[in-house]
């Protein structure tokens, strides 16, 4: 059957077309009315709070716990320690099997024997309120033996290293290596070899909306319901089943509207696990809300990584390859059930992406340490290597005299080249490298930067233009985590349903995390049954009733979520034709659904109202023909098959000013142009790229876990660590080019990692063109004043 919504998609001049408009989101007047219902705001009949006591020391052995004073307080329920909670919460180990060697140890809810990291909660109380149970936390006194710390990562695997798991032998974690074409003897013969050593700097999400959570197991019926801010509510469905021993369908999580997330949100937490698990043991609601030191302490960081990075060049510019070593710190534990090797995996596969070319080696080495651990945050791993490859490229250009555009332009893989399949072995379908650049040059004006940049310097003011070019992996596949065994969903689910009153129902998979979901979804839906967006009623976040589906992550909403909602509702569509052709007594071919009412195709005249359809289906059957399907549900689930992932394409520029005498940037202009497919809504894609590249600024010139050599955390409040404001952000200018992918009706890839992928690329790359003139580089993120003012030798 042919469907008008499945061959016009990118027509937004039909009646019925919201594919390609810029649509408000449906929830935003709830949003803004204070309307929205955040874990916090669940109050659940005799619930009680949970605090914890965290370690106050990097590494250290409890040799004893005191809890009587603490369990003599007012308000107290119960004191709970390790011990208490193992007996009904299994441990997990975080490794995937496909990434071979893999190792952590068995980390439980609440510690047994050891703290490994400051902020690692040891004992939890349960009161009757928040303030009940920090007092009474405070009472708790813990005999520590302090033990020797390993912070540094670049020693973790030296003789002499304080191996935090004993049993596992050594601090590593995981260490893999890429290697294509015949590297050693390929740079022995280039024109030019150029090398840097970069350092990104460990970071976390710092949502607005912190870790939140509330638990309530039912005795009577032997259930648990957890109100959960979480990206992944199927996947903490199987995680609280398995470890608290329970069928998957005697639990239920339910994620309503969630303040952020950013890649926080989607793991499993201890302290979490430990207010499941203390539910199971009293029987009554807990809730546990993070504040912000904890936040800083016991949320998953990202990007600790050193690496060291060469190029070689032929004397044409050509790139003939390159040979990169990458070492990240993780933590004392994987963090399951993801693990914390996809960061440096990911290294291993990006780094180079955009280019053609033959010879490449990358090693990634994952190790232990005393800090905070670390896992998947925003664009896992992009800006890691597309700051190396673009670093490196810039190096290769100056080497050359080559302009950096120049350079781009000559090693870009074509836009005609796909598929292609690069040295790391990432499979690409389609991107449009060259296309995106020539956008850029345009809106950037190039050579007028140009020109004002050298009369600028004339009167001693220095400014920079970087440009970096990017891919980014969406819509992942089984490839990515089913195949090393972790029970993550690649596929997601969408049931669309008519009511009696024409109005449309769709139930998803994917969740709403402020990114817009419902509105893409809405507007997929409406434009796929053929009725008005405000008739299209969208639910996310209940594993009770949403078909089981992935969750949000690595930008796979839109991409499998919106095209399980298109054949979800294109099945409903032609199941309503279906029926009510049997009511007009014509063929299904020659109707169509325009705006809630059935239409003859060929002239537009209205025949049926849906309204009356469905008061026809479901209060008079008895007017229907017997053997007439008279079902107006539909549930499809969508996975992608023939490529592991459907990469998308892009390239960013900055322009900024640097202060040779303080030090400090001020970013002017950003431009970014992406490809992510078949847009949906260019207003929610537009201020995706740009949240992203404020992500990515945030990490080029601000944030920083600071630890000492101790292991204690420097930076836990928003005082000492910085995050970009309204004051900072440059205006940021989006183009987009559309290369849709055709494994799905749809056609749309994702775009919400775009603009962190390559922001801190861009950066560093426009603030060495800034210090051109004095011979000086910066390659540590973040780019303080203080790392400027020393490459530029003022003391």
């Amino acid at each position: 059957m042919s469907h008008p919504a499945a061959s016009g998609l990118s027509s937004v001049d039909l009646p019925n077309s919201y594919i390609g408009r810029s649509v408000p989101r449906p929830n935003a007047r709830r949003l803004v009315e204070g309307r929205a219902t955040y874990t916090d705001d669940v109050v659940l009949p005799r619930m009680v709070h949970a605090a914890f006591v965290r370690s106050p020391l990097a590494h250290a052995r409890i040799r004893a716990i005191d809890v009587e004073a603490a369990r003599a307080a007012p308000g107290v329920v119960r004191v709970f320690t390790g011990a208490d909670l193992a007996e009904v919460c299994d441990p997990w180990v975080a490794v995937l099997a496909h990434l071979k060697g893999m190792k952590s140890a068995p980390q439980h809810a609440l510690p047994l024997e050891r703290a490994t990291w400051l902020g690692e909660a040891v004992v939890a109380i349960a009161a009757d309120s928040v303030a009940a149970a920090e007092d009474a936390a405070a009472l708790v006194v813990i005999d520590w033996e302090p033990l020797p710390v390993q912070a540094d990562m670049e020693t973790a695997l030296a003789p002499g290293a304080v191996v935090i798991h004993p049993d596992l032998g050594d601090n590593l974690t995981f260490t893999r290596t890429a290697e294509a074409g015949s590297v050693t003897e390929a740079f022995a013969g280039a024109h030019k070899v150029v090398e840097a050593t970069f350092h990104t700097a460990r970071h976390t999400g710092v949502t607005l909306e912190p870790r939140s959570i509330v638990a309530d197991y039912n005795r009577a019926d032997g259930t648990l319901t957890v109100h959960h801010s979480t990206q992944a509510p199927h996947m903490m469905q199987t995680v609280f089943a398995k470890h608290l021993r329970m069928a998957e369908g005697d639990v239920r999580v339910i994620c309503k509207d969630v303040g952020g997330s950013f890649g926080i949100k989607v793991h499993v937490y201890p302290d979490e696990m430990a207010v499941a698990a203390m539910a199971r043991i009293l029987g009554r609601p807990v809730k546990f809300v993070a504040d912000r030191y904890e936040s800083f302490a016991s949320d998953i960081h990202a990007r600790d990584h050193r690496i060291k990075g060469r190029i070689a060049v032929a004397e044409d510019g050509r790139i003939i390859g390159f040979d990169i070593d990458d070492l990240t710190g993780i933590g004392p534990y994987s963090v399951y059930p993801r693990t914390s090797a996809i960061e440096g995996n990911q290294v291993v596969n990006l780094c180079g992406g955009p280019y053609a070319f033959d010879h490449y080696r990358c090693t990634t080495t994952v190790v232990f340490q005393n800090k905070a651990p670390t896992c998947q945050y925003r664009a896992v791993g992009h800006p890691i290597a597309t700051t190396v490859t673009e670093g490196l490229v810039d190096l290769a250009a100056e080497a050359l005299g080559m302009d950096p555009v120049d350079i781009r332009r000559r090693n870009l893989i074509a836009d005609d080249a796909y598929p292609f399949t690069s040295p790391s072995g990432m499979r690409f379908e389609g991107l449009s490298h060259h296309k995106a650049l020539d956008m850029l040059v345009e809106m950037v004006d190039v050579p007028g930067r140009r020109a004002e940049q050298a009369a600028l310097r004339k009167q001693g003011i220095y400014r920079g233009l970087g440009i970096a070019s990017f891919i980014e992996l969406t819509n992942p596949s089984p490839f990515m985590y089913g195949i090393g065994g972790a029970r993550i969903s690649a596929q997601d689910g969408c049931t669309v349903r008519m009511d009696p009153d024409g109005s449309v129902v769709a139930m998803s998979g994917v969740t709403e995390q402020g990114q817009g979901t419902e509105a893409i979804l809405a507007q997929i839906v409406a434009q796929g049954v053929g009725v008005a967006i405000d008739k299209v009623k969208v639910v996310t976040g209940d594993t009770r009733t949403t078909p089981y589906g992935g969750g949000t992550w690595a930008c796979r909403g839109a991409g499998i979520g919106g095209e399980a909602a298109l054949q979800s509702a294109l099945a409903l569509r032609e199941q309503i034709l279906t029926v009510a052709a049997a009511m007009l007594q014509a063929a299904p071919e020659a109707l169509d659904i325009v705006l809630g009412h059935v239409v003859d195709k060929a002239s537009g005249e209205q025949r049926l109202a849906l309204a009356e359809l469905g008061r026809l289906v479901y209060f008079r059957g008895d007017t229907l023909p017997k053997d007439l399907a008279r079902e107006f549900v539909q549930t499809r689930h969508f996975a992608t098959k023939e490529f592991p992932f459907a990469f998308t394409n892009g390239i960013q520029a900055s322009w900024l000013e640097v202060d040779v005498e303080t030090g400090i940037v001020r970013l002017l202009d950003h431009w970014v142009v992406e490809d992510c497919g078949r847009i949906i809504n260019p207003m929610l894609v537009d201020e995706q790229v740009r949240g992203g590249v404020v992500q990515g600024i945030g990490g080029a010139l601000y944030e920083h876990c600071v630890y000492d050599d101790q292991g204690q955390l420097l930076t836990t409040t928003l005082a000492d660590y910085l995050v970009p404001m309204a004051a900072e952000m440059p205006d940021i200018h989006v183009g987009h080019v559309e290369t849709p992918t055709l494994e799905s009706l749809l056609g749309a890839k994702g775009a919400g990692e775009a603009g962190t992928a390559g922001a801190p690329a861009a950066i560093m790359n426009a603030i060495n063109d800034a210090l051109r003139p004095f011979g000086a580089k910066v390659f540590a993120q973040p780019f303080t004043p203080d790392r400027i003012l020393r490459a530029l030798g003022r003391y």
